[in-house]
């Protein structure tokens, strides 16, 4: 597993965890954060994602 799979993971969990304090406190801009932060992690995970097929193929 490449470790931007697992970074990209933890950033989409933190930012959950943003996003719904953000909410609950009703802070726009920590909301937004939290949205930024999940979709920065999805990308990464696809990018770990990525490398580890091309692993696989080798």
């Amino acid at each position: 597993m490449d470790k931007d799979r697992i970074e990209g993971s933890a950033k989409q969990v933190s930012g959950k965890v943003k996003e719904t304090v953000g909410k609950a406190l009703g802070d726009a801009k920590l909301q937004a954060d939290g949205k930024a932060d999940v979709i920065k992690g999805k990308v990464q995970n696809a990018i770990g994602s990525l490398k580890d097929n091309l692993r696989e193929v080798k």
